[in-house]
């Protein structure tokens, strides 16, 4: 979503982890040298590049009383295998003194510039193609369960579907280095339609001075997108944006939700509306002749 006052965990640097901790990783990864914090991240309370006599590693790590962080670390080690070669190895996992970490290969790289025309945005397109190919085979949590609350049973089985999604497409997610783009922090992996993170992903476009219309364009590269049923779609900008106001409130809501309005097509995009109030903005998914569906793509034919 469009970031605004989003409470993150409080960090802890690694000189301020206990020693246990320091000690267990170091007896994993080798006498560490030196460590320098990564700012970037909301789910982890500790986040570390950690230089050893072998190179580099990246930790990442939540007390384990903090029973959401562990559990989106546990997401993320049960999905690391099927990532293999998009995203950074999971090297291992240590719960020692009441932290849970998790130790991942370090990757040489600079975030992501979405802005239009950046050279890293083809880059970035590639790696999400890769992962557009990826099952989640019963190992991520489902999106639809996300919205409980702010969509009824059937908008919520519209976003139903077995893609291995990453839900969190922010240019911080993305790497660059090599000549390729990197995707990180799977902490939020979930499972559903595949186009769902080139929603995503043409929300962070606006975020960076795209327009709407060239989001659009550039999401029509993807066959998930081209085929996706715009009453889906619609579901899919209610809940998220009805999750998101309730998070931040309506005023801070306004612009980042205005932005997945934006994917229905509309010309100008519109504020969305709270679960109680009914917003013409947003039509109601009852009638799917409301939404262009030629602003979202011809649906592809299915055998």
């Amino acid at each position: 979503m469009a970031r605004a006052k989003v409470r993150a965990i409080a960090r802890v640097a690694w000189a301020e982890l206990p020693a246990a901790v320091r000690v267990a990783v170091g007896a994993q990864v080798g006498p560490v040298l030196d460590a320098a914090p990564v700012a970037d991240g909301l789910t982890c309370a500790m986040a570390e590049v950690l230089t050893t006599s072998d190179g580099r590693v990246f930790v990442k790590g939540v007390p384990v009383s903090q029973e959401r962080g562990v559990a989106a670390q546990s997401w993320e080690v049960a999905v690391n295998p099927l990532v293999a070669g998009i995203a950074p190895l999971l090297l291992t996992r240590i719960e020692v003194a009441g932290w849970d970490v998790l130790v991942f290969e370090h990757i040489e790289g600079r975030h992501a510039d979405l802005s239009p025309p950046s050279p890293d945005v083809p880059l970035v397109a590639d790696a999400l193609r890769q992962t557009q190919q990826l099952t989640a085979g019963g190992l991520a949590p489902r999106l639809a369960d996300r919205f409980a609350g702010f969509l009824d049973a059937g908008e919520q089985s519209l976003l139903a579907g077995d893609a291995l999604l990453h839900t969190d497409t922010n240019p911080h997610n993305f790497l660059i280095g090599g000549g390729r783009a990197h995707v990180v922090d799977w902490a939020m992996v979930a499972s559903g339609p595949a186009w769902v993170d080139v929603a995503y992903l043409m929300v962070r476009l606006m975020e960076a001075d795209w327009t709407a219309a060239q989001a659009l364009e550039w999401a029509g590269q993807f066959p998930s997108w081209r085929g996706v049923d715009p009453v889906a779609v619609r579901a899919f900008v209610r809940g998220a944006c009805r999750q998101w106001e309730s998070i931040v409130g309506t005023v801070e809501a306004r612009p980042g939700n205005g932005r997945y309005a934006a994917l229905l097509g509309a010309t100008e995009p519109a504020a969305v509306p709270g679960p109680a109030v009914p917003d013409p903005a947003v039509p109601d998914p009852a009638v799917p002749s409301a939404v262009s569906r030629s602003a979202i793509g011809p649906r592809e034919a299915t055998t």
